[in-house]
């Protein structure tokens, strides 16, 4: 306790005033006034028509918890002044029977949090001074409509009490002058809701509503601090990542109407529009209501084109206004007004929430405007929000509509409408038909990638944001989401069940890959299409970039769209995906199965040409630019099927016994098949897998170059713990490159690059001694993320929710890099690797590669590329930009 009260007593001044008398805030900084305070400073300042009032710190907030939910010492008598100022400038007075001074009581983080914490209106009003209330307005109905909100508004807030009970003593009043809509109700009748409202209060609180203003402002202070903890606004801070802050100031500002009649009004407004980024003013407006009534939707609002039929001088005023902002801010504003009597006020102003194709639009047109310059044009655009420009997604009518079955992880952006599938070979054939489909699995495996790919999103109901499924997914671009445990798949009958309702493969549903939501029926969507801006901010961004951008991907397909993007080469080409098309997965299988090496050389005769055409194919697509190819790296056991049915079906295409493919898959069988045979240990166990990979690699890195196409090919070996590994393998690579060069008479240079993936702790801890047989080095963040912490990426959501909510971590490791963790070992390992070799090329090809977090601690350890999928490119571009210039 002595502690706290020692941290209490080092405040410094807690109340800080804004009016025509004195503006204490500008220029202090947001963490201290929160962002609303600050900016009600702000514009004060530059000569906007903003109510007077004052703010209360943030660190106050923090000092009201260290002790114990105490207002500190001194507090009280800051406040008094500041309320005698704040009397004096209005020339009202607190509890007045003439003309009383009333406030709200608002919150006000440094970062906004809309609807999550606790507001007052109209405090100030007891019996005495709403009586001066009804003389000062000359509107009786009036005042006391304000003192019944006050009464209902406090007693929610402050004493929580169920807002119900309010609702049902109006309820009475209404039976009783025989009127249903609450603005029926005659000022008799308020003043005997006032009555009912006290008596109402008194009940359920045992005192009698307080008739002391400032005993109502203390007891409004201490709430909305409380309210700094209710659960909805720790969640929020969750969901939204918001950490590291003191809590909410609190904002005490003279109270202007809206409802005082024809003449008076609200509204909230963009100074641009924050869907389009159109340089219009964009809002709406309500005639003669409170601000609440337009965020609650309780009455239709006006669009503000409309405001001149109305008052053509409020309109200019607030056009001027808008101008007046953006000049100060140099950024589009989000703002709140009141029209009182025709008098204009100013009671917010924040930098506006918008889209993506907003956010690029507006920073290049701050540009032209020179309000901004091309630095912080990149600055400004959310890195993130480049994905509502590249993916479709649902049209925003539509989405609002739409039955909302359950919420999974949003594990790859975008929209997927379909028909369910519940296996690969169904989606297949319904693909097959022209039906777009959505292919529902526990989870995914390499077996389901030949589905997956036909489908137009995936559906998992376990699994993380880095499972399988959602790997692939982004890779390829395809909407899904993971997780989804509401959900119960039973693929024998075909069927999901989610919330008490069935649905079957007949049944349409759809995935917002952006938000986790799976709806059901079919929700319409929208193309993206590209502007010129984005082209603009690109090309910016590739101007201050350090870091290099490639891809992920595994076809030439995939090759393209990410060239196309900007990707400066391939970070990590996948062989396994290779092996599951078409006729490959039998002779894949038929290489499992054989009992010895002549019959595995046999069957990998067969798979050569079709790796060779792939990688032709990549590297015409990436001509000129480096491609790495990582060596087959999953468990055998992944390519053999694990049902009876699908194994005699196997066992027929091979000419073989069923019971032998099941014997074979037993013997594969591992208990951790992540810690297992995979990677170079399959290479050291089959060398012979390992040679017609390389050959493949070699022949059609020959072919292309006779046909003139310049491909670089990087081989990477998977998996490495040591440096023995490495250098035995690197020897049979180099030995394969030349007896190939040899057999094709090939007399070329090639200049093929061998290095390994750092994805084991070992290995980044013997980084040195590993890159004495590496050309470069490329970070498996995924599962040096596994390894290092010990978690299963595809079974940690059994448990990482809690560990979010309970600020065990702070987000999640496998969406965001672990800097201090994982990141050390990426940091040693790339200092060790380049004390041996100091030119050792260095990235990263993990799912953080796509990260702006990540790639900001790229950029800082000195990495020389990231490597993510296609759709992630633009923005790897943008946040590597961003990462420089910070």
């Amino acid at each position: 306790m002595a502690k706290k009260a020692a941290a209490a007593s080092k405040l410094g001044k807690m109340v800080y005033y804004f009016g025509k008398t004195k503006t204490e805030g500008k220029g202090k900084e947001k963490q201290l006034l929160g962002g609303k305070g600050l900016n009600l400073a702000e514009m004060t300042s530059i000569g906007l028509p903003v109510p007077p009032g004052f703010t209360i710190t943030t660190e106050v907030c923090d000092a009201y918890y260290k002790s114990g939910e105490k207002l500190p010492k001194g507090l009280t008598e800051e406040v008094n002044k500041a309320v005698a100022t704040l009397e004096k400038e209005t020339g009202k007075k607190f509890g007045d029977d003439a003309n009383p001074l009333l406030v709200s009581v608002r919150s006000g983080a440094a970062v906004s949090m809309p609807g999550m914490m606790n507001t007052i209106l109209n405090l100030g009003l007891n019996d005495t001074a709403t009586q001066g209330l009804a003389k000062a307005t000359k509107n009786e109905r009036f005042a006391y409509d304000a003192y019944r909100r006050l009464i209902n508004m406090f007693g929610d807030v402050v004493m929580g009490m169920d807002h119900h009970i309010f609702e049902k003593a109006f309820d009475s009043v209404k039976k009783t002058f025989k009127v249903t809509e609450d603005t029926d109700v005659p000022a008799e009748g308020l003043k005997k809701l006032c009555e009912e409202y006290k008596a109402v209060f008194k009940k359920h609180t045992g005192q009698n509503f307080p008739q002391d203003p400032m005993k109502q402002l203390e007891l409004s202070i201490m709430a909305v601090f409380g309210s700094w903890n209710t659960t909805r606004a720790v969640r929020y801070r969750e969901i939204e990542g918001i950490r590291g802050l003191l809590g909410t100031a609190v904002n005490v500002q003279s109270m202007v109407y809206g409802n005082m009649g024809e003449d008076s009004g609200t509204g909230v407004a963009f100074t641009r529009n924050p869907n389009t980024g159109e340089n219009k003013f964009f809002g709406e407006f309500l005639i003669n209501a409170q601000g609440e009534d337009v965020v609650a939707g309780i009455r239709t609002p006006q669009p503000v084109a409309d405001m001149p039929k109305w008052n053509r001088a409020v309109h200019k005023e607030l056009l001027g206004i808008k101008k007046t902002l953006e000049d100060h801010y140099a950024e589009m504003q989000d703002i709140e007004f009141t029209i009182e009597r025709g008098t204009l006020y100013m009671l917010q102003t924040r930098t506006g929430k918008r889209t993506g194709l907003a956010a690029v639009k507006i920073a290049c047109d701050m540009v032209k405007e020179k309000l901004i310059d091309q630095k912080t044009a990149v600055l400004r655009v959310p890195a993130n929000d480049l994905t509502q420009l590249l993916l479709p997604s649902f049209k925003p009518t539509a989405r609002n509509a739409a039955d909302v079955l359950c919420r999974g992880l949003p594990a790859s952006p975008g929209a997927a409408v379909g028909k369910l599938a519940f296996t690969a070979e169904d989606a297949r054939v319904e693909s097959d038909k022209g039906n777009s489909v959505i292919l529902v699995r526990k989870e995914t495996s390499p077996e389901d990638v030949d589905g997956m790919n036909c489908s137009a999103g995936i559906l998992t109901s376990t699994g993380g944001m880095t499972s399988h499924a959602a790997v692939v997914a982004r890779g390829w671009g395809k909407c899904c989401v993971a997780g989804a445990g509401e959900i119960e798949i039973n693929a024998k009958t075909k069927k999901i069940k989610v919330n008490g309702r069935t649905f079957g493969v007949n049944d349409v549903i759809s995935l917002d890959g952006t938000t986790g939501e799976v709806m059901s029926g079919e929700v319409e969507t929208q193309e993206p299409k590209l502007s010129g801006d984005f082209s603009k901010l690109m090309k910016w961004a590739d101007e201050y970039r350090t870091l290099a951008i490639r891809t992920n991907a595994d076809s030439p397909a995939d090759a393209k769209r990410a060239r196309d993007f900007g990707a400066e080469g391939i970070g990590l080409c996948r062989t396994e995906h290779m092996f599951f098309e078409g006729d490959r997965i039998t002779d894949m299988r038929a290489m499992i199965l054989a009992e010895d090496e002549k019959d595995r050389r046999a069957a990998l005769k067969k798979l050569l040409p079709f790796q060779r055409k792939d990688f032709e194919g990549i590297f015409k697509a990436m001509n000129g630019l480096p491609v790495t190819v990582r060596l087959l790296d999953p468990p055998l056991h992944e390519f053999l099927p694990h049902t009876t049915e699908s194994r005699k079906e196997v066992a027929s295409q091979l000419g073989v016994k069923p019971s032998e493919v099941a014997k074979r898959g037993e013997a594969l069988h591992e208990s951790n098949p992540m810690l297992g045979h995979r990677g170079c240990r399959l290479s050291v166990t089959y060398p012979e897998i390992l040679e017609m990979q390389v050959r493949a690699i070699v022949e059609a890195a020959i072919n292309c170059a006779k046909k003139k196409i310049k491909a670089q090919p990087e081989i990477m070996i998977p998996l490495v713990g040591t440096a023995n590994e490495l250098e035995l393998l690197r020897g049979k690579v180099e030995a394969v490159i030349e007896d190939t060069k040899a057999s094709k008479k090939f007399e070329g240079k090639l200049n093929i690059l061998i290095g390994t993936m750092i994805e084991i702790p070992r290995a980044a801890l013997t980084a040195d001694e590993v890159a004495e047989h590496a050309d470069f080095f490329s970070f498996g963040t995924n599962d040096l993320t596994q390894m290092t912490f010990g978690y299963s990426r595809d079974d940690v959501n059994t448990f990482l929710p809690d560990y979010l909510s309970q600020d065990i971590l702070e987000v999640d490791p496998f969406q965001s890099l672990d800097q201090s963790g994982v990141g050390q070992l990426v940091e040693m390992g790339c200092a060790k690797g380049r004390s041996t070799k100091k030119d050792l090329k260095v990235g990263i090809c993990g799912e953080h590669g796509g990260d702006p977090a990540s790639i900001e601690f790229c950029n800082k350890v000195g990495l020389n590329y990231v490597s993510c999928s296609p759709f992630r490119v633009p923005i790897a571009r943008l946040a590597a930009a961003q990462a420089a210039l910070s």
